[in-house]
């Protein structure tokens, strides 16, 4: 008779999970045995959040589940960082924790806390396993509820003694048969249709929703046949290459001051995909006009008109709406707007002069824009797992995104530190890529050990760090609004030495010069690398928008 935790990895294969990430624990160490002797690819982290982290990543780049699966008590507490920034980006991560066995359950044993109450405020679906034959059924039923159409995060508990414990006749499993997602109403489609055709100055936004859905190339027809201007964010950065077919990049207000200036003369704007949110200013005055008539299309209903007033809601599926769009459109002949095209394009200009303006500045430390007009130079086209920091915002803002599922962020949670477990499944997921991962000196330090999972797992990451001595935007916001600045100094350490003697290697950065010769040398490296970059601590775009958001009220 098989074991519980034999029945959990068979189900896991079967589901076509074939990878875990984990950090090792006294409840974990049976079902990990199993899983190594099945041929799974277990991959061992320094930290538990890092473990979901990563697990995240990955689910958001295959777009279907991925597991974590740490130990319980304090691996478990540690793992809720990793699951609240799951949440945040609907994100199908199979969250495992061990377990005490029950037979401690109620009293005062080792590590014994209630786990499934503690996050079940953050997840879609939460449980724990009490009997070894349930596993199939539950493992299969948190492999539904991750990835409904709602995908998310949930969580099973699975205790020490259902691992260990034999099973003689295991319960079947949940029917998995996808029942398809919601298609749109025709009459809403043509009214769509008609408020974009009518639109003297439209903009498309898209987001997230479109890279889960695989709507790029019924996207890219659509903006074939209609030449609407678009603007994209979070995961539909790269769907369609920024400059391309009337792309015309990032989306953020808080990276783009061409998003700043031609959001609000927008008279109709068609919102894919993605939530009205904060990086969209709630859809308020800050940012849009009054008038300015909202379409958005969206899976999740409650989304639909939760911020601002729409004159067209659509809940669908966005590829299926972006079809229906497309045959209603047809062949026939798209209004031509050469004036706002052409207005947009001069905004286009006026930004890029004045990042290009800045880039000038050759003094050192590097200014972090002329540091990342420099690194254009010199970088190929790569897999970019973007973190937190001032200087990592200077980067978003400057590089473009050429392709799809090549541009990861932390999310709404902007979970700083993130970026380095994330670049560890990047890397997995893009075995013969090279994922360039781009800190602050800040962030890198949450999950610094996980330059050893790098090193270990053998994944020649490249590392850029932003080393300014500080917490860049937390100064910059206390020196604004305070007039000082509290436990914002940070020192400019030697990272490039702590990934040397973690195995890996690395340099520091002084000088605009060196850029070149050392990004070569990280490409040419086996081994994970380290850009130690001085940098000179300068304000941000990002932080220019949290500052207007705050005077603004």
């Amino acid at each position: 008779m098989p074991t519980g935790a034999e029945l959990f990895v068979e189900t896991l294969a079967e589901l076509g999970i074939r990878t875990v990430f984990t950090l090792v624990g006294d409840h974990l160490n049976q079902v990990l045995s199993c899983a190594s002797r099945a041929g799974f690819r277990i991959v061992g982290v320094r930290h538990e959040s890092a473990a979901v982290h990563a697990a995240d990543a990955l689910a958001r780049l295959q777009r279907r589940p991925a597991v974590a699966l740490v130990t319980g008590g304090p691996g478990h507490t540690n793992a809720v960082t990793g699951i609240a920034t799951a949440a945040a980006v609907g994100s199908p991560v199979i969250a495992v924790s061990g377990a005490p066995p029950q037979a401690q359950a109620g009293r005062p044993g080792f590590q014994v806390i209630d786990q499934v109450s503690i996050v079940r405020p953050l997840v879609k679906w939460a449980a724990e396993v009490q009997r070894p034959d349930q596993i199939r059924y539950f493992v299969t039923r948190a492999y539904q509820e991750a990835n409904a159409p709602r995908k998310g995060p949930v969580h099973l508990t699975v205790p020490a003694d259902v691992f260990a414990g034999q099973v003689a006749q295991p319960l079947p499993g949940v029917d998995l048969t996808e029942t398809g997602a919601p298609r749109p109403d025709a009459r809403l489609v043509e009214r769509a249709l008609e408020l974009l055709r009518n639109a003297q100055r439209p903009v498309v936004i898209g987001g997230s929703g479109l890279w889960w859905a695989d709507a790029g190339p019924v996207l890219k027809i659509f903006l074939e046949r209609t030449r609407l201007p678009l603007f994209t964010l979070t995961l539909a950065r790269g769907l369609i290459p920024d400059g391309e077919l009337n792309c015309f990049g990032y989306g953020d207000p808080a990276l783009s001051k061409l998003v700043r200036r031609a959001f609000p003369l927008a008279d109709v704007v068609l919102v894919l995909g993605k939530r009205i949110d904060y990086r969209l200013a709630l859809g308020g005055q800050l940012l849009f006009s009054p008038e300015a008539k909202f379409i958005q299309v969206d899976i999740h209903a409650q989304e639909l008109g939760a911020n601002r007033e729409l004159a067209v809601g659509i809940h669908a599926d966005v590829r299926a709406t972006l079809e229906a769009l497309v045959d209603a459109v047809g062949k026939d002949r798209w209004p031509e707007r050469p004036d706002w095209l052409q207005r947009l394009e001069q905004l286009e200009r006026e930004w890029k002069a004045e990042l290009e303006q800045l880039a000038q500045d050759r003094t050192q430390p590097i200014h972090p824009a002329a540091f990342f007009f420099e690194l254009r130079k010199h970088l190929p086209e790569v897999i970019y797992s973007w973190d937190g920091g001032d200087f990592v915002h200077w980067g978003r803002a400057i590089l473009p995104a050429r392709r799809a599922g090549a541009w990861l962020r932390l999310g709404r949670m902007a979970t700083i530190g993130a970026g380095l477990p994330n670049a560890i499944a990047m890397q997995l997921h893009y075995p013969n890529e090279r994922v360039v991962m781009i800190t602050g000196d800040g962030s890198l330090g949450f999950y610094l050990a996980e330059l050893d999972t790098l090193v270990r797992e053998r994944l020649p990451v490249i590392v850029i760090v932003g080393n300014d001595g500080g917490w860049g935007i937390e100064r910059e916001l206390q020196r604004e609004l305070q007039g000082t600045t509290v436990a914002c100094e940070l020192q400019r350490s030697r990272y490039e030495l702590v990934m040397e003697a973690f195995g890996g290697a690395g340099e520091t950065i002084g000088s605009l010069d060196q850029v070149g010769p050392a990004v070569q040398r990280a490409l040419r490296s086996e081994v994970p690398y380290l850009l130690n970059v001085q940098i000179r601590g300068v304000r941000s775009p990002f932080t220019e928008w949290a500052l207007l958001r705050r005077r603004s009220g």
